[in-house]
């Protein structure tokens, strides 16, 4: 039960995190504001990070890991591709970027809760993402 457990939550903060790091390139490039595109890539450079660590820990249970669901990340590129040609201003990146953040936090709380009986590793590489999402969040609110 517990390495299924960890495995299921492993896949769900990979799935989570290419999500996150698509919206993020998504974005960058319609960034007016210097401080906006720094959080940006700080951010992008964070979840770099959690991404290895990830994979090591899907490595040590020989697992390949999850890709988002085709249909979300085509409708997560619609919703971005759309709001942007109609509004390429920070204020729509930070509306944009809020959202996803607040998607993937409520998504990996739910794993987190579901899949309890996953080892400490993965469950704190869980928090850690939520965290970094959660942060995130926060600080775009200055560019809406």
């Amino acid at each position: 039960m517990v390495e299924q457990d960890t495995i299921r939550l492993l896949r769900e903060c990979d799935s989570g995190i290419k999500m996150g790091l698509s919206a993020i390139s998504e974005v960058r490039d319609y960034a007016k504001n210097d401080g906006l595109k720094q959080l940006l890539c700080d951010s992008q450079a964070e979840n770099e990070a959690l991404k290895a660590d990830l994979q090591k820990a899907l490595d040590d249970y020989s697992d390949e890991g999850k890709d988002p669901p085709a249909a979300v990340q085509g409708m997560s590129w619609l919703k971005t591709n759309v709001k942007l040609k109609l509004d390429e201003s920070d204020g729509t990146i930070a509306e944009l970027m809020i959202d996803g953040c607040n998607m993937g936090v409520k998504s990996l709380s739910r794993y987190l809760n579901q899949y309890k009986a996953a080892d400490e590793r993965s469950k704190d590489i869980a928090k850690r993402l939520i965290s970094a999402e959660e942060r995130l969040s926060q600080q775009m609110r200055q560019f809406l």
